[in-house]
């Protein structure tokens, strides 16, 4: 067989790493190269890859180190029974590539993972390679996003999280018998042991930092974990509950969701075709409710219909609202933050400038309006000065009134 050149490598594992949602970067705080010493910098722009948080464009360079596994997950297209080209970088193309890369302004950073060659500590060592000849022989200072092994030893995940601005495990299905199911060579109890040593360590670190300047770091960009939608049975109720549970267990700083997408060559247990994309977005409506809406799990459970599953036409809050309009209409010129931001159409921007003019004036629905994106929506669940919803709120076809002809993928 002939020996495979950089590209084909390239073009075999680049193309094996889409399946892994995991790698938005944020968090991290690393010099500009243009103001120091060493090569790399987060905070530049390049080809967008990926989207922080916070709305930074994240360049990265993602791929594999190797899509040859011993593992034989039912939902993954580099399992050790599938029928796909394989290919395998060393450490030093690796780093070769990534420089290369970012000398170009390709890149930003490093997203890395990898199928398992040998055992989970040889592939998690060759990772980790791979990041401290960046970091010590060419002092890169971009980012570097580490996929760990949760079979692997704690030391060499600890040495990952040393070199990393995040690392991150994925547990993939949402319910423990979806993996036993799918997933035969993976426990849940290992994953989610792997996950609570790295939060101790990332706790340790920042401890460690507050009482000794030069104490090492530990993924200051923390740890983060991918779920993937629709291979199994788990209804949009079951995967809320898991990320709510993830996120207050272990810290995490971002749950992904991944609608599974079949696979060439798959097994019989699997679905014979993807859940709708939009369920997947429906979600990560949910989680960013959680996160930065104040709803509590069961609340956003309470927007899912009779099957458990987000209604598709119309996002999470606005499903709790018309469930729950006795909560309704909110004065804006009266109401707390916390009662502003349960608005269908208020985001949180639209709640900080509603805060601030209300100081210094009464609010008409004009200036609410000013204030917003589309009033449209917002209208029927608030009052201001010259403005009351009377009988809007509790009309029957409301639903269908405020429910966009074409969806759009927005938040709030």
């Amino acid at each position: 067989m002939a020996q495979q050149t950089l590209r084909q490598k390239l073009e075999i594992l680049a193309d094996a790493a889409k399946y892994d949602a995991s790698c938005a970067s944020s968090g991290t705080a690393k010099k500009n190269s243009l103001g120091g010493k060493g090569i790399g910098s987060t905070e530049g722009m390049g080809i967008c890859h990926a989207y922080a948080p916070d709305g930074r464009c994240i360049s990265l360079l993602k791929i594999l180190l190797t899509n040859h596994c011993i593992f034989d997950c039912h939902y993954c297209i580099n399992r050790k029974s599938s029928n796909v080209a394989r290919a395998r970088f060393t450490p030093q193309e690796v780093v070769d590539l990534t420089l290369n890369f970012y000398r170009r302004n390709y890149i930003e950073g490093l997203f890395l993972s990898s199928g398992i060659v040998k055992s989970a500590n040889h592939t998690m060592e060759q990772m980790v390679e791979v990041a401290r000849i960046l970091r010590e022989e060419h002092d890169f200072r971009g980012y570097i996003h580490l996929k760990t092994i949760p079979e692997a030893d704690p030391e060499v995940i600890h040495a990952a999280g040393l070199y990393a601005d995040r690392i991150s495990i994925n547990v993939e299905l949402p319910t423990r018998a979806g993996l036993t199911r799918l997933a035969p060579d993976k426990d849940e109890a290992q994953i989610e042991g792997a996950m609570g040593n790295t939060k101790a360590q990332i706790i340790e670190a920042k401890d460690a930092r507050k009482r000794f300047r030069h104490a090492p770091r530990f993924a200051p960009a923390g740890q983060s974990t991918q779920m993937i939608v629709g291979a199994d049975d788990a209804n949009d109720t079951a995967i809320i509950g898991k990320a709510s549970r993830l996120y207050g267990a272990f810290g995490l700083r971002r749950v992904y969701y991944s609608a599974f997408s079949p696979i060439p060559d798959a097994s019989a247990v699997l679905p014979l075709k993807r859940p709708p994309l939009l369920r997947e977005h429906r979600l990560y409506q949910s989680d960013w409710l959680m996160r930065f809406y104040g709803f509590a799990p069961g609340e956003v459970a309470d927007a899912t219909e009779a099957d458990g599953n987000l209604p598709l036409d119309i996002d999470p809050k606005l499903a709790w609202a018309l469930k729950f309009r006795e909560s309704f209409p909110v004065d804006v010129n009266r109401a707390a933050k916390e009662q502003l931001l349960r608005v269908p159409g208020l985001g949180t921007t639209a709640v900080g400038r509603i805060l601030a003019a209300r100081r210094h004036r009464t609010l008409r629905l004009d200036d609410v309006a000013r204030l917003t994106a589309s009033i449209a929506k917002v209208r029927p669940f608030i009052c201001a000065l010259d403005w009351r919803p009377t009988l809007l709120t509790d009309r029957a076809d409301l639903r269908c009134l405020l429910t966009p002809r074409q969806e759009q993928l927005e938040l709030f």
